[in-house]
């Protein structure tokens, strides 16, 4: 099993289950000394999503992640989901329990653009039901975003 660091659509344990049907939730976690942001719009042509949410090192922020315990089987899914756009990599996530490390997906791009309502959206929803703070899902929800329409 893998640890994975969730801070996107992978947040919502649904969706997550869906998609990686074997990896259950560890519990939740902050990646400190990093920021949610997004990038990568160019990435995906024709797509309403808009800019890609991805995270960056800042000393002064933090993110709210889930962790899942990942099969090899669903990992090998997870990477081929993403592998266009997002890269591995390992970091340290702070829990109630400790210092664990985990590996997430970062951006292959550079960072600015705006995320589309909808995606917006979804990842506000995904940090609802991963059971992120009322101040964190507000903030999420009240970023800058283009519209859909």
């Amino acid at each position: 099993m893998l640890l994975y660091a969730a801070y996107g659509l992978d947040l919502d344990p649904s969706a997550m289950g869906t998609r990686c049907p074997s990896s259950p939730v560890r519990g939740p976690g902050w990646l400190t000394g990093w920021r949610l942001t997004f990038g990568g719009e160019d990435r995906m042509p024709g797509s309403d999503d808009g800019a890609l949410a991805t995270i960056v090192q800042d000393p002064g922020a933090s993110v709210y992640v889930l962790l899942y315990d990942v099969s090899d089987l669903d990992a090998a899914a997870l990477r081929i989901w993403d592998q266009d756009v997002y890269r591995t990599l390992k970091v340290r996530v702070e829990t109630l329990e400790g210092s664990v490390m985990a590996w997430t997906f970062v951006l292959d791009a550079y960072e600015g653009g705006l995320p589309g309502a909808r995606y917006l959206g979804g990842l506000a929803d995904a940090a609802e039901a991963a059971g992120a703070p009322a101040d964190y899902v507000h903030d999420l929800r009240q970023r800058p975003c283009r519209s859909n329409d």
